[in-house]
């Protein structure tokens, strides 16, 4: 089965708003065994709506549709899918009443233009919305399946789950497809092709491997497919035990776990705490050790060190060595290090200083230049990196390298 997503919505266009609703719809897709033909984004236009319906429903079997169910002007999907399917809008009890319950829960009056949200197209299937007020559609012409849903992500998502994807399951004799991602943190994308070619070169027939690189982490997704999905999960998880043979080292971590995560579970695991000195990531390490719920099991804290006179009077660098070797060097980070360990009488501890960019760099220290150090009660480890001239992902890199630091030494 063969699938076109159209999302519709002027601010994905202007991109006042990201379009996370195609990526999670094709991620939905794809897990039950749906390919995903292509995903278009067009505007509040009845003749842009129109021509989108009528090209998908040429490349697909399936078409679905998000956003233009609100109760405004602008929004005109409903009357583009009247004229399309040749329909009439009927006033639907069911609908109303979910709408009715909707404003009743928070305590508002339902008005004229939201009553009109209760009128849908009298040849579609209604599928109900409890978490809004626009209902979703479906509709069926010359063999292809039609699917209009709200733009809302939260209203949109239980449609995709509860309904139109068991349905699809019940109907269609739908192939078995196993994802597994593979999440590696300390090798760049061309490294790690070169390291698992012979693995990669190996594979089964029916296995197929994609390289997704993001700043520090490179994740390695296997899909498998066939007709049991049973056999497929064996086949995925047997290549990915030879895998672990070869970068073993470098993998922390499968599908949505995160390296933050991983080393809190680590942490909590060997009742250990850990705290941080950071510079040239600004509290960023900080930032993403406490986006985990119950951190604070194992985080004590951190000190943003970004001036010269904080790493020498909180963190007691020697201000001799900051004159000799600068704030982006060796012994320095490895004093902040030691000095954030001591100061919060943690087990471990991670210090950064770098030059983030995109200005700042010199011959000897170019932009992207940075030291991590990791103080654990026996020593100190320090490793410099270049990471190159973005600052943003600069940032990004430096804190998910010290992350993997502390996990390796975990």
């Amino acid at each position: 089965m063969k699938a076109v997503i159209i999302s519709i919505g002027d601010e994905l266009l202007i991109g006042q708003v990201v379009n996370t609703n195609a990526s999670w719809i094709g991620e939905q897709l794809t897990m039950a065994g749906i390919s995903v033909y292509q995903a278009v984004s067009v505007a509040d236009n009845h003749d842009h709506i129109f021509e989108a319906l009528e090209t998908s429903g040429k490349q697909a079997d399936l078409v679905l549709i998000t956003g233009g169910l609100g109760p405004t002007k602008d929004d005109i999907t409903k009357q583009s899918l009247c004229e399309f399917f040749g329909s009439e809008l009927i006033f639907n009890e069911q609908v109303f009443e979910d709408v009715k319950e909707i404003f009743r829960v928070r305590g508002r009056q339902v008005s004229e233009l939201n009553r009109k949200q209760a009128e849908v197209p009298d040849n579609c299937t209604v599928i109900r919305n409890v978490h809004g007020t626009a209902s979703g559609m479906w509709f069926e012409k010359d063999g292809v399946i039609f699917v209009s849903m709200p733009g809302v992500p939260f209203e949109m998502k239980p449609m995709v789950s509860n309904y139109i994807i068991p349905n699809l399951i019940k109907r269609f004799n739908l192939p078995a497809i196993y994802h597994k991602t593979v999440l590696t943190q300390g090798v760049p994308e061309s490294e790690m092709a070169a390291m698992i070619e012979d693995w990669e070169n190996t594979l089964p027939s029916n296995v197929k491997l994609a390289y997704l690189p993001q700043p520090g982490i490179v994740r390695l997704r296997l899909t498998a497919s066939g007709k049991d999905r049973s056999v497929q999960v064996k086949i995925v998880e047997t290549e990915i035990e030879r895998l672990k043979g070869i970068i073993g080292e470098y993998i922390f971590g499968f599908d949505k776990d995160t390296l933050e995560e991983i080393v809190g579970n680590m942490l909590r695991e060997k009742g250990k705490t850990v705290s941080t000195a950071e510079s040239c990531t600004g509290g960023y390490i900080a930032h993403l050790i406490t986006s985990v719920a119950g951190s604070s099991d194992y985080y004590k804290g951190s000190v943003v060190s970004y001036a010269n006179e904080i790493k020498s009077n909180t963190l007691d660098v020697n201000d001799e060595d900051l004159e000799k070797y600068g704030a982006v060097s060796e012994p320095v980070v490895r004093q902040m290090a030691e000095g954030v360990r001591e100061k919060f009488g943690t087990d471990f501890a991670l210090a950064t200083s770098g030059i983030a960019g995109p200005s700042g760099g010199t011959d000897e220290k170019p932009v992207g230049t940075t030291w991590i150090a990791l103080a654990t009660p026996e020593k100190v480890i320090a490793r410099q990196f270049h990471f190159g001239e973005h600052r943003g992902r600069n940032i990004r890199r430096t804190a998910l390298m010290a992350l993997d630091m502390l996990r390796k030494e975990l």
